[in-house]
């Protein structure tokens, strides 16, 4: 059984007893251990701090993307490698374990081609000088800078690869160092993408550090030039803003948290046109994807009351063709849940969806006699916005619910807004008035908005994809964070500070670069 490592002060450290067990999570064997026991995590983020912050921020924003593209480019070097150690830990099925993969690379290719384009600076103005005073020569400016800290980074367990890299590449980019923490439980691919940058020397002394193990005492040791970024449960997030040592420091925290997202199906839609099953591919995606182990998953299906027969039946017929099984298996499109506690937990989450709704689908759906395997399931719920359990619990896994309503752009308003704040909403209409009015109702409530419609219907990538170009994140229960969004991703990294002077002087250190 290997023991994963920690790779702190460029070297690579075993923790030592007591261990944590991962374990397959097809077969449920124990296939490695971690442990953080014995590492100095004051002194790993010092040197964090100290090195790794000096080599970055001599380097101009093109040279940090050169960096990221070869880190890019380790990681789809290794990636059969990596599909094969992904289905060892994670269960994922081949194509899961790509999306995940691959997700990392082109996130990391972003940022890479970003940063060229950004040029030779390492500083970043913020809009057009100011005049703040009668005299024409007396101005103001913003500019952004990197902090002088490191980016702490707690991962979650569904993308051990894609999570890891999407932080890192914002923050790299802006600047900061990295000390990386993956969810224990699926480190294994992490720790693997970490030692493959190591080898292939493409990351400078102290830029990144990795953290095999329990957090344990580590927000400990942050300081008022560190940030926190946390993707996990909504419990792990009021925790990580409530710690000591980030409230004495005012330790920035941005956090990625529980997400019950919709699809809405407008009144306009029919039964069998483009958008219609536009509509059902998406949900039948989402809900099965990563075996439904996406924060981006689709939670609530709204649709109007007339159209609930059509959606039922349209949704069953799609979801009758997944295969529940063996990850190793090609056919298999779902595959088990990533770790036993994640299975326990997802359990008792239908146990209590199933007092306030009715399945309508995966009853008979037979599940393997080994491995973290929860069936899919649908339901349907009475209700609308009022109805019980669903607008306030998210079952994070390969299930879904109807929630049917009137259809108007009020109501769906109201139901979308029930659920405290959203990662992603999708709406399937073709009509613009009601699609409008439903966009402003619902923005407030969720960080992005997937709008399908006949034009679109075969060229999208879907509501549950995370692009590095948008915004990641969203209010409320959703966490209240963000991340990506091309150059808006690097400004949690960054310090805005206002200058005050000479123009000429300003001209002069900090012309105005336009991006390419």
């Amino acid at each position: 059984m290997r023991t994963l490592r920690n790779y702190v002060q460029d070297q690579w450290i075993e923790g030592t007893a007591p261990f944590a067990t991962l374990h397959n999570a097809f077969t449920e064997e124990s296939c490695a251990q971690a442990s953080v026991n014995g590492v100095d995590v004051s002194a790993a983020m010092a040197h964090a701090r100290k090195v790794g912050g000096s080599s970055l921020r001599n380097m101009s924003f093109a040279e940090r993307g050169a960096m990221l593209k070869r880190m890019s480019e380790v990681i789809h070097g290794a990636r059969d490698e990596l599909i094969a150690l992904a289905q060892e830990n994670s269960g994922n099925t081949r194509g899961d374990a790509k999306f995940d993969i691959d997700g990392a690379s082109g996130t990391l290719a972003y940022y890479a081609s970003l940063g060229r384009k950004m040029g030779d600076n390492n500083w970043k103005l913020d809009g057009e000088q100011l005049r703040i005073t009668r005299s024409a020569r007396f101005v103001g400016q913003h500019i952004w800078v990197a902090r002088r800290g490191v980016a702490v980074h707690i991962n979650a367990f569904n993308f051990p690869a894609w999570n890891m890299c999407e932080k890192l590449a914002c923050a790299l980019l802006a600047g900061m160092p990295v000390y990386t923490k993956p969810a224990t439980a699926t480190a294994i691919v992490s720790e693997r993408i970490v030692a493959l940058w190591v080898e292939a020397n493409v990351v400078p002394a102290g830029v990144v550090s990795l953290h095999c193990g329990s957090a344990g005492s580590m927000l400990d040791h942050v300081r008022s030039q560190d940030c926190v970024v946390f993707t996990g449960s909504g419990d792990t997030g009021r925790l990580i803003r409530a710690h000591e040592a980030v409230i004495a420091h005012n330790v920035p925290v941005n956090i990625e948290a529980d997400s019950l997202n919709v699809a809405v199906l407008a009144p306009d839609v029919k039964p069998d046109s483009d958008t219609f099953w536009m509509f059902i591919s998406d949900v039948a995606r989402d809900m099965t994807q990563k075996a439904g182990q996406k924060c981006t998953a689709i939670r609530r299906i709204i649709i109007p009351e007339s159209a609930t027969e059509a959606v039922v039946e349209a949704l069953a017929d799609r979801l009758d063709q997944q295969i529940l099984g063996s990850p190793y298996e090609r056919p298999t499109t779902v595959g088990p849940l990533a770790t036993a506690s994640q299975k326990r937990d997802i359990q008792a989450g239908i146990a209590a969806l199933s007092e306030h709704a009715k399945q309508v689908w995966g009853q008979n759906v037979q599940v393997p006699d080994t491995g973290y395997f929860v069936a899919p399931g649908l339901y349907l719920v009475q209700g609308g916005v009022d109805a019980p359990f669903v607008h306030e619990h998210e079952v994070f896994g390969p299930i879904a619910t109807i929630v049917p309503c009137s259809g108007t752009a009020e109501d769906v308003i109201d139901i979308v807004a029930a659920g405290g704040g959203g990662l992603v909403a999708s709406m399937y209409t073709n009509d613009r008035t009601w699609g409008r009015e439903v966009i402003l109702g619902i923005a407030p409530w969720n960080g992005r908005i997937h709008w399908g419609s006949k034009k679109v219907h075969d060229q999208s990538s879907g509501p549950g994809t995370v692009l590095p170009t948008l915004v990641h994140g969203g209010p409320g229960k959703a966490g209240g964070g963000e991340e990506l969004g091309g150059e808006r991703g690097l400004n949690f990294y960054w310090q805005r500070t206002a200058l005050q002077g000479d123009r000429a002087l300003f001209d002069k250190l900090f012309p105005s670069e336009k991006v390419e």
